[in-house]
């Protein structure tokens, strides 16, 4: 397998740009004695709307690798693959992001269920975790409700593993298992029953990525309950350096919060159980980068400015559209967005306030910024026009994805 070092920092870029200026937040962060290693990602449904190819993101990658003269670890991440779409990626990545949330709550044959129960038999009972005060209690019954809910999954999983492992050396790439868009946070008991389920598949996962209480929205901070995350991403810590001495799982297995960008509030909490744990970290920051290009076109003002109020002119009348499938990480009331005459009308402060995650601003708007989030699509039917725009104002962009990535996402969740 190929081991992730201990921090690892998922960036997305939906249009192929600012792979330089992402990596030189990493590198900056380096100086800082922050040991974090970039993970370029982009996921099947953003190639298909931005009529990309899966090599594009190796390509940028390893362009801004040699241009800023990296010589540590870094990986491309085929995120959020299955079955039917993974072949394209498997030339160029070196990290799969295995998404098999649609087969959760599916069971499995009665028979494998049986067998999950009877090998693991063992495992029903009080376990005592070191860094826990209360023990993780499993009942047949747990066993049993969680076999049901999740062995298929990652029998699916092992099958999409398999399939890579069939077609490229098993030291060429690293796994993540996620099981973040189920319909409810997983138990201690559960997630330590899908670690044994992951074992018994031979997938030699690198990072899982559970489901947490409250909402991880796009673009957003962490809504709900801070101290109750902090309880279960305590509890998973503990769960997951148990499992790895359990079920003989890779020593670096460690956690990914999957949307994580924006989660401000969560962020010392992370970095305090992270630190507690001597354990590691994979956060997605996802399409923050996105936002941040837009964000430069309105800083830029004139014709850039144009171009991101009809990005936004264009999304308006196909909100649902564009949310739907986003449903699960939005909270987004079409009624009360902006309209676009409204939005026309605005100065590039105006724009800039409304979209730039300064949550003491009173005209910050987190709806319109979640709701930017998944426009994506409009910019991608633009074409050279947008492109260009990109190109004429990188040096404005760049600095704002760098000090995006180092100062609001790095910094407070490593220092």
């Amino acid at each position: 397998m190929k081991t992730l070092p201990r921090f690892t920092l998922g960036m997305g870029d939906r249009f192929g740009h600012q792979g330089e200026a992402q990596l030189s937040a990493i590198q900056a962060a380096a100086t800082r004695g922050i040991p974090l290693h970039p993970v370029w990602n982009k996921s099947h449904r953003e190639h298909t709307i931005t009529g990309t190819a899966p090599q594009s993101l190796r390509d940028e990658a390893d362009a801004a690798v040699r241009a800023l003269g990296w010589d540590m670890p870094y990986f491309v991440d085929a995120d959020h693959i299955n079955i039917h779409t993974v072949d394209a990626f498997i030339a160029c990545s070196d990290f799969f992001t295995l998404d098999v949330a649609d087969y959760s709550g599916q069971p499995a044959s009665p028979k494998a269920i049986a067998a999950f129960l009877e090998k693991h038999a063992d495992l029903i009972g009080s376990h005592t975790l070191p860094a826990l005060e209360a023990p993780v209690e499993i009942s047949r019954n747990t066993m049993e409700r969680t076999a049901e809910k999740f062995l298929w999954a990652m029998q699916e999983a092992g099958r999409i593993h398999r399939h890579i492992a069939s077609k490229k050396p098993a030291d060429d790439f690293a796994i993540e298992v996620s099981v973040d868009e189920t319909d409810s946070p997983q138990t201690p008991a559960e997630l330590f029953l899908i670690l044994a389920m992951i074992a018994d598949e031979g997938i030699p996962a690198q990072t899982i990525a559970p489901k947490f209480t409250g909402r991880f929205n796009k673009g957003v901070d962490y809504q709900g309950d801070v101290s109750a995350f902090e309880r279960e991403f305590d509890a998973d810590l503990a769960v997951l350096a148990h499992a790895v001495d359990a079920f003989a799982l890779p020593q670096s297995l460690k956690i990914s919060v999957h949307s994580g960008s924006d989660k401000f509030s969560l962020y010392p909490v992370i970095r305090r159980l992270v630190a507690k744990h001597g354990a590691g970290l994979h956060l997605k920051t996802a399409g923050t980068t996105w936002l941040e290009e837009v964000a430069g076109l309105a800083q830029a003002g004139g014709d850039a400015l144009r171009i991101a109020k009809d990005i936004y002119a264009n999304a308006h009348p196909r909100a649902e559209e564009l949310i739907k499938p986003y449903a699960p990480v939005v909270d987004i009331d079409i009624a009360a967005l902006p309209s676009p005459e409204v939005v026309a009308g605005w100065t590039s402060a105006r724009y800039l306030a409304a979209l730039d995650h300064n949550q003491s601003c009173p005209e910050y708007d987190p709806q319109f910024r979640q709701f930017l989030h998944v426009a994506f699509k409009i910019a991608a039917a633009m074409g050279p026009r947008y492109s260009n725009a990109l190109a004429e104002h990188r040096d404005t962009i760049a600095r704002r994805v760098h000090a995006n990535l180092l100062h609001r996402h790095i910094e407070p969740l490593f220092t």
